[in-house]
């Protein structure tokens, strides 16, 4: 199989760390895999496996106007189409709304193969504009699939575009997680003897890290031998620290930035809680579970509720709600027994959400027949009846 993954680019986040996560399972199983990108190159996180071939066009930037807008696109497409003549994949996926939308225009006259775009977010949360909005309802159908993490996701997608269908593939948990650059020891930063809640995400108005830092800031002194660590970097990162100063919280709160060793902070870590305004299918909750830290998470659209198994592997509460947030935190951290159970399930996670459980669901999507888009195209308003997703995310 040769197999070509289109997206932004491989920094640090969610959709890039699926795309080095896959690209390096397949290579592993001898797969001829390409991933191409908006970025260059030199701004790559995630390391790969040497087998995966690597394309970075050097094309991204935020555009002023329509028109150097419509320019860049159009460039990205020439690009995208010349890297699929040479590399002549059986499949190709692109990760986000815009790459899928790109990936739609490039195939256009090209030799048929299996095209496949995906959403990492849940579309209703996140207002792309009006021209982006436009593309993804129109070209989602020259597609062969658009995959969707959660059953709302998919629903959102067959309801709003013109895809075919929207099965539903939920991201993998790393684990073990792979060690790389910068590595930062949690003993540098915690204490012996100190328990650890631990967050991890973008510091960006999404992951509601003020509101986390808030109720911890409440709870901090009846539980004085707990620390809170975010692990991340994000345009927040100032007012955060700001607000941990303010808070007179800085020996124990802590915000090292983004780190390599995740894996050596989920476990040294006692509890993990997520904040979220909105998710798509939240990679680091399905790692941390993964590593046997028990969860708290707002049960907000969506992902968390796919993961969490509320009462059996962590607790889910009321989106938005930092009294419930706060409850919650405290109940599972005043009760060891309680933690322990629930991290005796929450390990659960390696399989329900195993790199080889995902990966083949990815596999029987590639393998499907070709449908004429002709006969393909379902409308959502009715008169056509839209399929089932492939798989429900999150399965126990």
């Amino acid at each position: 199989m040769k197999l070509l993954i289109y997206l932004h680019s491989l920094e640090s986040g969610g959709a890039e760390r699926v795309a080095a996560n896959l690209a390096n399972h397949w290579a592993g199983r001898g797969w001829e895999v390409m991933i191409a990108t908006v970025e260059t190159t030199a701004r790559d996180f995630y390391q790969l496996d040497p087998r995966v071939r690597r394309a970075g066009f050097g094309l991204a930037g935020d555009s002023r106007g329509l028109l150097q807008a419509a320019t860049r696109n159009i460039a990205r497409i020439r690009s995208l189409r010349q890297v699929i003549r040479d590399f002549k994949p059986d499949a190709a996926l692109a990760m986000m709304t815009n790459a899928n939308v790109i990936l739609s225009l490039a195939c256009r006259g090209l030799p048929r193969f299996c095209a496949v775009g995906s959403e990492h977010i849940f579309p209703a949360q996140v207002s792309l504009g009006a021209v982006w909005n436009a593309l993804r309802r129109m070209h989602y159908r020259r597609l062969h699939a658009v995959a969707a993490l959660t059953p709302e996701c998919a629903q959102w997608i067959m309801a709003h575009t013109s895809a075919r269908q929207a099965p539903v593939i939920p991201n993998a948990a790393g684990w073990p997680l792979p060690l790389q650059e910068p590595m930062l020891s949690p003993d540098v930063l915690c204490r012996p003897g100190r328990r650890i809640l631990l967050g991890v995400g973008r510091l960006a108005d999404q992951k509601n890290f003020p509101v986390l830092v808030d109720v911890f800031a409440r709870m901090a002194p009846a539980y004085p031998d707990w620390d809170l660590v975010i692990l991340g970097a994000g345009p927040q990162h100032a007012m955060l620290q700001a607000q941990v100063d303010r808070l007179r919280l800085t020996d124990r709160v802590f915000l090292p930035g983004v780190v390599g060793n995740a894996g050596q902070w989920y476990e040294r870590a006692d509890l993990y809680v997520m904040s979220s305004r909105f998710e798509g299918f939240p990679n680091t909750l399905a790692e941390a579970m993964a590593h046997g830290l028990p969860a708290v998470s707002f049960d907000c659209d969506t992902g968390p509720r796919d993961i969490i198994r509320h009462g059996v592997d962590g607790l889910l509460v009321p989106p938005d709600d930092a009294d419930a947030l706060g409850v919650a935190l405290s109940t599972v951290m005043a009760d060891d027994g309680l933690r322990t159970r629930l991290a005796a399930r929450a390990v659960d996670a390696r399989e329900r959400f195993s790199i080889e459980r995902v990966a083949a669901m990815w596999e029987s999507l590639f393998a499907e027949p070709l449908i004429p888009a002709a006969a393909a195209v379902r409308t959502a308003d009715g008169n056509g009846a839209h399929p089932a997703p492939l798989r429900r995310g999150g399965a126990a």
